[in-house]
């Protein structure tokens, strides 16, 4: 197995912060975590996966890490929640003053509310949303005493930006009321189904920042979690969510989060690493590009308004 310091094991000539358009930020947090601990290993575990693939993606016929993906050192803070939220959100803040297109990866959920912040901050007066890939619903505004819990992650998120959440089976009762039912598609509600993927593009504004659960996935292909449930996503499910999204929005960051590496099964590792890739080889593949490009001579602003597009979730 090749061992690596970096995403993808990249020479200097692809990683290094000055010529990379993308920054993947490492944050091994895990201290609200309630059940199966470990998440603080998944940056890690997810980066020495990624020495191990193959760096050619077949379906976009790209190879994305020709554009430059340097990887930070990892935002080190074993504090509260809400220090460690505030250090993810200066360093997220710093690489996106550089025009860097950031991804975070953890770590429990709650290290995405410091990049979620960023985002928001840094596209403010614009319409954002924040689409959640998550079995849970995580609206409690507080548990365990913080308000910066990992069950708490989108009760913060939707304070400052509209959500959509996608792929939750599981909730607490005293969520109901918090959660606006319209912009949820709930795991047994999208189960082969072909509709839900348009219509959760119908939800979102123009610009989206993607959280991603990996215990969204089913705990058959994704047992590593820090709380698996049964009944999740396949692959190729979440990647018919993310192509289309990327494809029809613009998508700003994303971060992916609670992989609790194993010591005997490192297919979930692989699974994250490539997930990463895959997410990546869709926003910068240059048919994407070249796509929207042509999407936007075609379409005058003009247009646009006229068709009454959406510019944000209803």
């Amino acid at each position: 197995m090749v061992q690596a310091n970096n995403f993808g094991d990249l020479p200097l000539k692809y990683s290094a912060l000055n010529i990379a358009k993308v920054v993947i930020i490492p944050v091994p947090y895990d201290r609200t975590s309630t059940w199966i601990k470990g998440a603080d290993k998944g940056p890690a575990a997810i980066i020495q996966a990624s020495a191990n693939m193959e760096l050619y993606d077949i379906e976009t016929d790209s190879e994305v890490y020709k554009i430059g993906i340097y990887t930070d050192k990892a935002v080190e803070q074993n504090s509260s929640p809400e220090n460690m939220t505030e250090a993810v959100e200066e360093r997220v803040q710093q690489h996106i003053r550089k025009g860097k297109f950031v991804v975070v990866v953890g770590g429990e959920h709650s290290v995405s509310i410091g990049s979620i912040k960023a985002h928001v901050e840094n596209n403010k007066g614009m319409r954002i949303s924040i689409l959640q890939l998550d079995a849970h619903s995580d609206l409690r505004d507080e548990y365990h005493g913080s308000k910066y819990n990992h069950a708490c992650v989108m009760a913060r998120a939707k304070e400052i930006a509209p959500i959509l959440q996608v792929g939750v089976r599981s909730m607490d009762a005293s969520e109901k009321q918090l959660m606006d039912r319209k912009n949820v598609f709930f795991a047994e509600d999208i189960y082969r189904r072909r509709d839900w993927v348009k219509k959760v593009l119908s939800r979102l504004s123009e610009k989206v920042y993607i959280t991603i659960d990996l215990d969204v996935f089913d705990p058959a292909i994704m047992p590593s979690t820090g709380t698996p449930e049964p009944g999740g996503l396949s692959w190729y499910d979440c990647l018919a969510l993310l192509k289309t999204v990327v494809d029809k929005k613009n998508v700003v960051g994303f971060d992916v989060v609670e992989l609790c590496p194993s010591n005997t099964n490192k297919a979930p590792d692989f699974l994250a690493a490539k997930l990463v890739y895959k997410l990546l080889s869709y926003k910068f593949s240059q048919r994407h590009e070249k796509g929207k490009l042509l999407k936007r001579s075609r379409t005058p602003h003009n247009k646009m308004v006229k068709e009454g597009q959406s510019d944000g979730i209803a």
